[in-house]
């Protein structure tokens, strides 16, 4: 068996959340995507995945093995950069869309080791806070937070998006800090023009909240509400891959840490898997071994 692609196959089905549609990404039958996952469990000594005609879901093994997988992947790409010849390397250029505030917080790092890594292409960053027509507008890729995808689109799933509520800790001592996800009714919170623009949706206690939410300062991208946060103008529901270095300095303060606000999804969009060029698919495979299944971000948010 070629372990390495079995691991590749099951990282794929993982991530696109089934075989079928790891088949026509790999360009692989079916029945060889199903023959490298009995294969690779055979190897392995357990199930990995339970698979039912609906839902795909790891089982414990399967959780154990997959970050290993990638971390395998990961060292087995690495190993071909170094000893693959400069001509074979992505050349060429691509035009991504991203969100501002993702793009400024993660993506322009990423980007920045992406062309150090392979020099021979150039990326245009198009930092726009609305969803773009990928053909219209000549984008390669779109880097999207949303648990909806354009049917007409293939998107693969770099990470997961989660959310805090903050605020700084001048305007906490204030107006106090909220006890209960309920109590933000009473505050002044800054919201999103696009997102939870009057409703905060939260997870307590398995349970789900909404709550009702109104403020004097609205925005159409997240920076600029962190930035007023800071200065202590209300409380606010921001990303944690952007809010993360403000909540570890202290300038900005976690509140209600028992209520999960609703998670998204990071998501790599594109418009075909046939001709695919061979930069973008590097581009795609560099962002998913980057951002991970757990993003380095939320290490430092304290539960």
């Amino acid at each position: 068996m070629d372990r390495l692609n079995a691991m590749r196959v099951f990282v794929t089905v993982v991530d696109l959340g089934s075989q079928s549609a790891a088949a026509d990404h790999l360009e692989l039958s079916r029945p060889v995507v199903s023959r490298y996952l009995a294969e690779l469990e055979e190897w392995v000594g357990a199930r990995l995945m339970q698979r039912t005609t609906r839902k795909l879901s790891l089982t414990a093994a399967g959780q154990e093995t997959l970050p290993r997988c990638r971390q395998l992947l990961e060292l087995a790409g690495d190993l071909q950069s170094a000893v693959r010849q400069p001509d074979d390397a992505p050349r060429g250029e691509l035009r991504i869309s991203v969100s501002t505030s993702f793009g400024q917080a993660q993506l322009v790092d990423a980007v920045a080791e992406y062309v150090r890594r392979f020099p021979g292409v150039k990326v245009e960053l198009q930092m726009l806070d609305r969803t773009v027509n990928l053909i219209e507008e000549r984008i390669d890729l779109a880097i999207r937070t949303s648990n909806e995808v354009d049917p007409n689109l293939i998107a693969r799933r770099l990470s997961v998006c989660r959310s805090v509520v903050c605020a700084a800790p001048g305007y906490l001592r204030q107006h106090g800090v909220p006890q209960r996800v309920e109590d933000l009714s009473q505050h002044n919170c800054l919201t999103h023009a696009y997102f939870g623009h009057s409703v905060w949706q939260f997870e307590v206690a398995g349970s789900q909240v909404a709550v009702p939410v109104q403020g004097n300062i609205s925005a159409n991208e997240a920076m600029t509400l962190q930035k007023a946060a800071v200065a202590g103008a209300g409380i606010a529901m921001l990303p944690t891959y952007q809010a993360a270095c403000a909540l570890h300095s202290g300038e900005l303060v976690r509140l209600l840490p028992a209520a999960r606000p609703r998670e998204l999804t990071l998501n790599a969009v594109y418009t075909s898997r046939k001709h695919m060029p061979a930069t973008l698919r590097s581009m795609l495979d560099f962002l998913a071994q980057r951002f991970k299944d757990e993003p380095e971000w939320d290490r430092h948010i304290q539960a």
